[in-house]
């Protein structure tokens, strides 16, 4: 049997985000995002707390404009308040990260109040000669204010002028990142985290080993920040991000990274510690007896772990790279000490894009932008479609997202989309194209069902 090799960490820079550090010097930070409304700053601050108490080590708030702004200001300050008191939850004080699309002043603002401004170089700037300018800016004021800044591209959602140059591929997601990097690599600004996001795991896997590559080739050596964007919610959205994740950490690379569920986002943070957990524990059954070999077009996978949860996880965050790797090679796993769910093969095969099973579902975590219960119509498109067959053969992928900002585009592969359009309000997509807009959310999901038994 052939014994999994041990992990070998790829080579970073440092960066600063609030007092703690992100790079291959320092342990791989665990992070999620609120899904409360940002201008709700009692709520906000409440699930801050329990997120970092659950052991989250950078919390991300979206914000959409200058109020959101002034509200990550109070929430910051009352933070660091609470972190300050005798019961002070961690060591170092959770940073915040503003999450920012479409709107540069918005992204100025916010660097002077949080600790990390998340920008998309898809709808940071229209034009692409004031690019420079408006980053240069914004590189000025973090510099000032000792803020870090995480450039994160995410499929579906390039800037025209990559897509009409690259297409939605990898290379153009790597491009409109490298953009971005050689600006601030010529402003001699380090503090920079990079993340390359897609609900399909392959896309994701691949376009994050170019950007390694790329930055290599440029003696760039930036930390990372990986994700499945988009990964769904319960067992499902767990073998998927493990999927992706792990084919990554699995190969060095890796800094910080998030497990993006349509759950509460406490329930993403002990997921990702597990995966990292995995890899970088000595005493994990990943170096204490799990083992992989393929025979006969099979790759056989068994792990001596005792709880099936944590088996599914380990065996996702394994299998998904060398079923890429070995065209064509069937999965097997092998528990001797646990019992499996019956279709726990089936989800891995699935959620590496080998071969679909059932309904697809592509669901975003939900932030402060989504005005809909977005776990609770998860749940009820999941009952509708569960085993929903096209009429032409195969199984549907449909996509919830939580509102315009990225559903769109990042839905774009899916073959039906239900997105957020506004309270209580929703537009409903066949591919790319807007079948019903703006309709009421109590009609939606009849709608949606009609949409697809009509196809």
């Amino acid at each position: 049997m052939k014994i999994l090799p041990t992990y070998l960490r790829r080579s970073t820079s440092t960066t600063q985000i609030g007092e703690i550090k992100v790079g291959s010097d320092y342990p791989i930070r665990i992070q999620t995002m609120a899904n409360t409304s940002t201008t709700d700053i009692e709520a906000s601050v409440a699930q801050a707390l329990r997120c970092a108490r659950a052991g989250a080590e950078i919390f991300r708030f979206t914000t959409q404009g200058i109020r959101e702004v002034e509200s990550l200001a109070q929430i910051h300050q009352r933070l660091q308040t609470e972190q300050n008191h005798k019961n002070s939850l961690t060591c170092n004080r959770l940073p915040l990260v503003a999450d920012v699309h479409f709107r540069s002043d918005v992204a100025d603002a916010a660097a002077q109040v949080v600790d990390k401004v998340r920008i998309n170089p898809g709808n940071y700037a229209n034009d692409a000669t004031q690019i420079e300018a408006r980053f240069l800016h914004l590189i000025d004021i973090c510099k000032a204010h000792h803020t870090a800044i995480r450039i994160g591209v995410n499929h579906g959602s390039l800037s025209r002028r990559m897509m009409e140059q690259y297409g939605d591929t990898p290379e153009g997601m790597v491009a409109s990142c490298m953009e971005f990097l050689r600006i601030a690599v010529k402003a001699e600004f380090q503090d920079i985290v990079l993340s390359i996001k897609a609900s399909n795991t392959r896309i994701m896997v691949d376009t994050v080993r170019l950007l390694v590559r790329t930055m290599e080739s440029e003696n760039m050596h930036y930390p990372l920040h990986l994700g499945v964007t988009e990964a769904g919610e319960g067992e499902d959205g767990r073998i998927k991000s493990a999927v992706g994740i792990g084919a990554l950490l699995a190969e060095g690379i890796g800094d910080t990274i998030r497990v993006s569920l349509s759950e509460a986002p406490e329930a993403e943070i002990p997921v990702a510690q597990a995966l990292v957990d995995y890899f970088v524990q000595p005493d994990s059954p990943r170096y204490t007896g799990n083992s992989i070999e393929i025979e006969n077009g099979v790759l056989h996978y068994t792990g001596i772990e005792t709880d099936a949860a944590l088996f599914a996880l380990h065996a996702a965050a394994e299998c998904g790279r060398l079923l890429w790797e070995h065209t064509g090679v069937n999965l097997q796993l092998h528990a001797p000490n646990t019992t499996l769910p019956a279709d726990l093969q089936a989800n891995i095969l699935q959620a590496a894009g080998i071969k679909r099973y059932k309904t697809e579902f592509v669901s975003c975590p939900g932030c402060g932008r989504t005005m809909f219960d977005l776990q609770k119509v998860v749940t009820q498109i999941k009952q509708a479609f569960a085993q929903q067959e096209l009429s032409h053969g195969g199984y549907p992928k449909i996509a919830i997202m939580g509102c315009i900002v990225n559903g769109p585009g990042e839905m774009a592969d899916a073959d039906y989309g239900y997105v957020g359009a506004g309270r209580d309000r929703i537009s409903l997509y066949k591919g790319k194209e807007c079948i019903l807009k703006n309709i009421e959310q109590d009609q939606a999901i009849q709608e949606l069902i009609k949409l697809i038994q009509n196809d």
